[in-house]
Formats: structure tokens, C-alpha cells, sequence
């Protein structure tokens, strides 16, 4: 059986990743939710939503920088 560390860390590292997502999204709208209401809470995920814009531009850049690196080394 052969272990390959590097697999595993990037696969625990997107588990930890979408686990805080999940945990921000629903923790934290429904703690919005039951505090201020659910017109707050919608406010909430607009807000969050919007938040993710920003982000996913740049872990699409850096997938981006990553894949023309790892083709231009195969040359």
C-alpha cells in the first residue's frame, strides 16, 4: 500500500474549507435568523453569497496560474 501524504493533505484541506463554508452558511444565518428575523437572515445570505464572489475569483486564478504551470513543465 503505497501512501501519498500530498493527496491526502489537499483532500483534508477542501474537507476543513467546505466544512467552515457549511458552518459559516448555516450557523451563522440561522443565528442571524432567530436574533433579528428572517428579512435579516435573508439580508444575511445575500451578504454571504456575495462574499463568495471575490473568493472564487481568486481560487479560479490560482487554478488557473496552476494548471498552465503544470502543463508548461510537461514540455
Amino acid at each position: 500500500m503505497k501512501r501519498d501524504l500530498r493527496k491526502y493533505a489537499k483532500q483534508t484541506n477542501v474537507q476543513l474549507a467546505l466544512g467552515a463554508f457549511a458552518l459559516l452558511f448555516i450557523v451563522g444565518i440561522a443565528l442571524i435568523y432567530f436574533i433579528y428575523g428572517p428579512r435579516a437572515a435573508a439580508l444575511g445570505f445575500l451578504c454571504l453569497l456575495a462574499s463568495l464572489v471575490p473568493i472564487g475569483l481568486i481560487f479560479f486564478a490560482l487554478y488557473g496560474i496552476d494548471w498552465i504551470l503544470k502543463h508548461a513543465r510537461s514540455k
